[in-house]
C-alpha cells in the first residue's frame, strides 16, 4: 500500500493544498497503537477486521471497503514452482516457506487461510504448513524493511525464504527490484482474496473525511488499479 496510497495522497495534496502525514506498518500493530491513544484520523488496513475492531471499540466509524488484492507466491527460478505444483513445493521439507505474521499483519492471516484451504486438497497439509511457515515480516520484532528495495524480494533473493506468500502487488514491486525473481499465480482451489477497509477515527477533522472519501473516488481507484489492486468499480 505504501506506493499506491502514497500516490493517492500526493494527488489529494495537489488538489486540496493539504498535507497528508502517512504512517505505514502492519495494520494490526497500527490498530493497537490507535487503541492505546496514538493520534490518527484515517486508518486503512489490508482487511476489514482491524478497522471494524476499532469501530467496535468506539474509536472509529464503521469501515468501508476501498480496494481488493490477492495472494501470489514469490520465488526464485531454481525452486521450480508453478501454479500446479505450489502445494507440493510448499510441503517439501527442504523448501523454506515465508509468510508475514498472522494477527499483526493481514498478509499473514491470508497465508494461513491458504493453509486451511490446502487441508481440503491434502489431509495434514494445514498442520504441516503452519508448522514450517517462517513469519519473517509484519511482527512487532520483525526487522525494519530496507529503505531502498522490496523487503519481500530481498528476503527471497537472499534465500531467507524459497517461497514467500504475499500480495500479488508486492510481488510486482519485488520483481522491479529483483528481475530474476518469479511471481507465481495461486490456483483457484488455494487462492485467497483480500478486501481492504478504511475508517475515519472519531474526532477526526473535516479534511480527514475529505481524504477518506477521495480514496473511494474513481480517480483514486484508477491509481490503485495501476498499482495492481482490484478496483471496487
Amino acid at each position: 500500500m505504501r506506493a499506491a496510497l502514497g500516490e493517492v495522497a500526493r494527488e489529494f495534496e495537489r488538489r486540496e493544498q493539504l498535507r497528508v502525514e502517512a504512517v505505514y506498518g502492519a495494520s494490526g500493530l497500527l490498530r493497537d497503537r490507535i487503541v492505546k491513544g496514538e493520534p490518527a484520523e484515517v486508518f486503512a488496513s489490508a482487511n476489514m477486521m482491524h478497522p471494524a475492531s476499532l469501530a467496535a471499540a468506539g474509536k472509529a466509524m464503521s469501515p468501508l471497503p476501498f480496494t481488493r488484492n490477492v495472494l501470489c507466491a514469490l520465488t526464485r527460478p531454481e525452486v521450480n514452482v508453478r501454479s500446479d505444483n505450489l502445494l507440493e513445493r510448499m510441503l517439501d521439507p527442504a523448501v523454506r516457506l515465508g509468510t508475514s505474521t498472522p494477527k499483526a499483519d493481514p498478509s499473514g492471516d491470508y497465508a494461513f487461510e491458504l493453509f486451511a484451504r490446502a487441508e481440503a486438497l491434502r489431509p495434514g497439509a494445514r498442520k504441516a504448513l503452519e508448522a514450517k511457515a517462517l513469519e519473517l515480516t509484519g511482527g512487532p520484532d520483525s526487522p525494519a524493511p530496507p529503505p531502498d528495495r522490496s523487503l519481500y524480494g530481498d528476503l527471497v533473493a537472499r534465500k531467507q525464504a524459497d517461497i514467500f506468500l504475499t500480495y500479488c502487488t508486492n510481488t510486482l514491486l519485488a520483481r522491479r527490484d529483483f528481475p530474476d525473481l518469479v511471481s507465481v499465480a495461486i490456483a483457484p482451489e488455494l487462492s485467497v482474496g483480500a478486501q481492504y477497509g478504511l475508517t475515519v477515527v472519531r474526532g477526526a477533522r473535516e479534511p480527514a473525511w475529505r481524504f477518506a472519501w477521495f480514496i473511494l473516488t474513481d480517480d483514486a481507484q484508477a491509481i490503485l488499479t495501476r498499482h495492481g489492486f482490484g478496483s471496487l468499480r
